[in-house]
């Protein structure tokens, strides 16, 4: 259980400032593996980050901000990590691409949430020009690993968009629609592996097919 004790309200040093943010973020995505997004609220994030609430609205306006800055950190992190990845293994078959991709999306549970979210909440529910400067942040992100994948920056584009997709899609099946068990008649529990190996079994079936297509536009 947290401490009850508030901290001061005012940070003081940049330094300060950014830690506390991060704790925001770290206490928000602690509440959220126990509360569901509609269920958690302002003021238990700021009772779970040992904060007045007034101080929480210093950092972020709403519950969508925050939010919204929690995908922006994961998705970077997923970036920079299947950036690395790209350098230093320099894939070359659809097969070895795949290879990557998936290890770079093992644990990545809370960023699949949250790009469901995205769809959904965020982006409709803040600022506008906050949701553009997240888009300019991704496309600017987006780009740089683009220059390391083996095929054309349109095909890598729309291997990106098909990835997406098949995240936030199979996660929606994964926590809406799990299936019944054949005896019980209950909705049955995911088996270990089981969202990986159909995930896997999509997204091999993408890469090879837009690999051959961006080798016979290079063919031409």
């Amino acid at each position: 259980m947290p401490s009850e004790t508030i901290r001061p309200a005012r940070a003081r040093s940049a330094e300060e400032k950014n830690q506390r943010r991060d704790d925001i973020l770290r206490a928000a995505e602690r509440l959220w593996t126990t509360t569901t997004y509609a269920e958690l609220s302002m003021n238990q994030v700021a009772r779970e980050a040992k904060l007045a609430k007034g101080t929480l609205y210093l950092y972020f306006d709403t519950k969508e901000e925050l939010f919204l800055a929690l995908l922006s950190e994961h998705l970077g992190q997923w970036i920079a990590r299947t950036s690395d990845l790209l350098i230093e293994r320099q894939p070359r078959t659809p097969q070895q691409v795949t290879d990557v991709l998936l290890d770079s999306a093992d644990s990545l549970t809370p960023l699949r949430r949250l790009l469901v979210l995205l769809g959904t909440v965020l982006e409709r529910n803040v600022r506008p020009e906050l949701g553009l400067e997240f888009r300019r942040e991704l496309d600017a992100q987006l780009r740089r690993l683009v220059q390391h994948m083996p095929y054309s920056p349109p095909v890598t584009l729309r291997l990106l968009r098909h990835l997406y997709a098949l995240a936030i899609g199979w996660q929606q099946f994964k926590e809406s629609l799990p299936g019944l068990d054949a005896q019980t008649g209950q909705p049955r529990e995911e088996l270990p592996g089981e969202y990986r190996a159909e995930f896997e079994l999509a997204l091999r079936g993408v890469v090879e097919q837009l690999a051959a297509q961006d080798a016979r536009a290079n063919a031409v």
